[in-house]
């Protein structure tokens, strides 16, 4: 499948929406030792908002290849450059609000948060999403 930049958007929105809140819900509770806050719920509305941008360059990047395919690879990297720039914004940089001290987030939990959730929303992509919307593929990722 070649997702056109609708389709990664609807894609995007879809599974932050049900699969990354979901994940999140055990971090945002405190079950891995941390206050219980909702720190990880901006840090998905932050991925969510900033990876519609994103997905305007690797759409762009996607058209240059000569098979006009993204790899699984590209999507690992894709991810990796995600949360570093993410967790720079946070935690080093401080230029993304979070309405809570910073140090109470601490970089091992954000490593283990955003990995979780991308390692279920990479694998819904693939197995959910093509039982759930069966056309998914064939009309660009466009679930709507």
């Amino acid at each position: 499948m070649t997702p056109t930049l609708l389709g990664r958007w609807q894609t995007r929105l879809l599974l932050l929406a049900t699969v990354g809140i979901l994940v999140s819900i055990p971090f945002a509770t405190g079950l891995f030792g941390n206050k219980s806050n909702l720190v990880y719920f901006w840090i998905l509305a932050y991925v969510a908002i900033f990876g519609l941008g994103w997905d305007i360059l690797y759409n762009y990047l996607q058209k240059s290849r000569w098979d006009r395919d993204w790899p699984a690879a590209y999507q690992l990297f894709a991810g990796i450059w995600e949360m570093v720039f993410v967790f720079c914004g946070v935690k080093i940089l401080g230029f993304l609000p979070i309405p809570i001290p910073k140090n109470e987030l601490s970089p091992f939990i954000f490593l283990l948060h955003y990995s979780v959730v991308w390692l279920a929303v990479f694998i819904s992509s693939q197995s959910i999403m093509r039982i759930i919307f069966p056309r998914w593929r064939f009309r660009g990722g466009k679930w709507l």
